[in-house]
């Protein structure tokens, strides 16, 4: 399955019940530097002013949020970021466990930087995450590459491998 070039585009492509999800989990905590971009696309999607956006408690927020379908690219990267993050960290844990870099929780370390992974190494972690449901898998290949193209790279072979469903 190949990588999707945008994160709206990955944000498009997901469930309605995973937009929910990431979207829930993003408006538990909202990035300072999105929080406007959010607040911009809730009050554009129900033709409403900023300040009646703000005012909607947060499920609110994210039931309208994840109905949006192009939120913008870094309004979508965070939205994907955030869904991870929320119940996907097994995922995360999983991944990196296997190419032994170090994290906390599923969050690489600042000290883990260091060169790109190599396509035998993103298959031999690929195959740590042959328990999870491969359109998940598939999404948080995408979105790791997403966030770093170079270090991440070897990642579009190793996401044609990920087993489709039927």
């Amino acid at each position: 399955m190949a990588l999707l070039p945008t994160a709206t585009r990955v944000w498009k492509h997901l469930s309605p019940p995973d937009r929910l999800t990431a979207a829930t989990a993003f408006f538990g905590e909202v990035p300072a530097e999105l929080a406007g971009v959010a607040l911009g696309a809730l009050a554009k999607a129900r033709h409403m002013r900023p300040q009646a956006a703000r005012r909607l408690p947060p499920d609110a927020q994210a039931r309208i949020l994840a109905t949006v379908l192009d939120p913008g690219e870094p309004l979508a990267q965070g939205l994907l970021v955030a869904l991870h993050l929320a119940d996907r960290r097994p995922i995360l844990t999983a991944f990196l466990d296997a190419l032994a870099l170090p994290h906390e929780d599923g969050v690489l370390k600042e000290e883990s930087e260091g060169a790109p992974v190599t396509t035998d190494e993103a298959r031999t972690a690929l195959r740590a995450l042959s328990a999870f449901p491969p359109e998940q898998v598939v999404t948080y290949l995408n979105t790791l590459w997403l966030q770093d193209p170079v270090r991440w790279g070897a990642l579009e072979a190793a996401a044609d491998e990920v087993p489709t469903g039927s």
